[in-house]
């Protein structure tokens, strides 16, 4: 039999999540409360709404294709303002426009990995990382986190073998919310380039990090290029998910290579949602830096609300960007007792069973709540249904 490349991997755990919801109706007084995806539902200011229709009517070269690394302007705004952020230096021949930062990863996987190959992936992992792996004939190697979410440099260095291409970070992490020291990062990097394999830095969180300052100093190393790759999303920051706008940094060499990748699958990412994304960086600081105050007055709601829930025999594994990652007292299950709360509960959130390697027992006692589109008042009626839940 013909196992095609999609039949290789599992169907997309947010698009399985919502078929929960069919069929189920919620009281007038219990409505759905939905934490299961980590993506803003408000859309963009209406300033930024206006820039966008200013160019859809006035920029007759928005409606063409436009260069497949991206819009020149916006190449160099983000190695502008990255190489400040982190303190270090970068070109705008190092930065890249992608279809959303998932379609940056599968470029850089493309550049790196043929059939057999293996990518290190800590788990929890981001199950599209894994997804696009799967399908790409690549072995996902999982590197568990300890008990407090982080990855050990000296187990991922047991796992290195000749077939090895690069270890994969998100951070602030995706399911566990967790902000990876600067010192981990390094230590990773230090580890690559010992081993002549990339590191992989998905930092699509990286504007509602809680931590001022520069969250690691890899971009100040001189040579960072001859390991780093990094990965950006302009999605959150600006509420442009519908767009699909993403970032890699990377060496010149490597993009020459991402060039045909993207050029082969979407010949440019699309111009709108570029333009967009230029004008916020370039008009949205202030603004953009109270989204990051309203995030983190929401994770400060979390941790108030968490006594409700640790009196109940709850856990708090991690918090960080969008997410609570959660460790549930009950025998039953993620996989089961995340379908069932849309009942008892009227909340969908995702199992932990979704971000660990089919067969494992690691994410049956762990939810990721994805609360980015709720408010302090909405968390804490969040935290109230799952205080009252009893034992199936």
């Amino acid at each position: 039999m013909i196992i095609s490349r999609t039949a290789a991997t599992f169907p997309p755990p947010v698009m399985e999540a919502r078929r929960w919801l069919d069929g189920i109706t919620h009281p007038d007084d219990r409505p759905l409360i939905n934490v299961s995806q980590a993506a803003p539902v408000d859309p963009p200011p209406q300033e930024l709404r206006q820039a966008m229709a200013d160019a859809a009517l006035n920029n007759d070269d928005a409606h063409l294709y436009g260069p497949v690394l991206g819009l020149p302007e916006l190449r160099s705004e983000l190695a502008r303002q990255t190489a400040s952020h982190y303190a270090g230096k970068i070109s705008a021949a190092q930065t890249c426009i992608t279809a959303g930062c998932n379609q940056a990863f599968a470029a850089a996987i493309a550049t790196l990995c043929t059939d057999g190959d293996e990518v290190i992936l800590p788990t929890p992992w981001y199950f599209n990382h894994k997804m696009w792996l799967d399908m790409s004939g690549v072995r996902s190697v999982a590197l568990p986190a300890g008990a407090d979410m982080l990855p050990d440099p000296a187990q991922a260095a047991a796992l290195i073998t000749d077939k090895t291409r690069a270890i994969a970070l998100v951070t602030p992490n995706n399911p566990t919310g967790v902000e990876y020291p600067a010192d981990l990062l390094q230590a990773f990097f230090d580890l690559a380039r010992q081993h002549g394999i990339a590191l992989i830095v998905d930092e699509t969180y990286r504007d509602f990090d809680s931590r001022s300052g520069p969250p690691h100093a890899l971009f100040q190393d001189p040579d960072w290029q001859d390991t780093l790759i990094h990965l950006y999303s302009f999605s959150k920051a600006y509420r442009l998910t519908g767009h699909r706008v993403g970032a890699m940094i990377a060496s010149e060499e490597r993009l020459s290579e991402v060039e045909k990748f993207l050029d082969t699958v979407a010949i440019c990412p699309g111009q709108m949602g570029q333009h967009a994304a230029l004008w916020g960086m370039q008009n949205l600081k202030q603004w953009l830096a109270g989204e990051r105050e309203e995030i983190l007055a929401r994770r400060a709601a979390i941790t108030e609300n968490l006594p409700k829930l640790t009196a109940k025999g709850w856990r708090l594994l991690g918090l960080g960007g969008y997410f609570a990652y959660m460790h549930h007292p009950f025998a039953q299950s993620s996989a089961q007792l995340a379908p069932a709360l849309v009942k008892s509960a009227s909340v969908l959130c995702l199992p932990g069973t979704m971000f660990y390697p089919e067969g494992t027992r690691d994410g049956d006692t762990q939810l990721r709540i994805a609360f980015a589109n709720l408010d302090a008042a909405g968390i804490s009626v969040l935290f109230d249904r799952l205080a009252a839940l009893q034992a199936p």
